[in-house]
């Protein structure tokens, strides 16, 4: 590790512990030749997802994009953002996992968003729901919301 004082390479670990809730290491260092101490992050690395826009575009998954659409579906229903960290977590994790390579479509990751999601906040499915899925009008609302009442109903039968 190189110190960003000196950029000396030799450097001791005077503390270690877990950071991120496990999900990375949190270290305190301090260089051997200027002693000045510094702290360093240790993760592991995983291979970028690729998204693939409606368009056909490729880019990288931005966490930071879909936390952004969340928060902005989650406005005003009481949930706190570290529901909403956990639940990005979750499809993060799924989307790590799929054995089929490290592309996928926008469309699949705003399908898990919703399943979460609907798990979560009805009014924030909808919310996110009707940007996701580029609603036109109230028809879109409408069918949306039948299906949800549909859904709820056969669960309540079933039970």
């Amino acid at each position: 590790m190189q110190c960003p004082s000196c950029q000396n390479t030799d450097s001791r670990v005077l503390e270690s512990r877990a950071a991120d809730g496990g999900r990375s290491v949190r270290r305190r260092r301090e260089c051997l030749n200027c002693d000045f101490r510094f702290t360093t992050y240790e993760r592991v690395e995983t291979a970028p997802i690729t998204v693939i826009k409606r368009n056909g575009n490729r880019e990288i998954f931005s966490r930071s994009k879909l936390l952004h659409g969340l928060n902005r579906a989650c406005e005003k229903t009481g949930l706190d953002a570290s529901r909403l960290e956990t639940l990005l977590d979750d499809v993060e994790l799924q989307l790590q996992q799929r054995s089929s390579g490290k592309e996928v479509s926008s469309a699949e990751i705003g399908e898990l968003v919703l399943i979460e999601l609907k798990q979560i906040s009805e009014v924030a499915y909808v919310r996110f729901a009707s940007v996701y899925r580029q609603f036109r009008g109230i028809d879109d609302f409408v069918s949306t919301l039948e299906t949800m009442n549909a859904e709820q109903n056969h669960l309540a039968a079933v039970v």
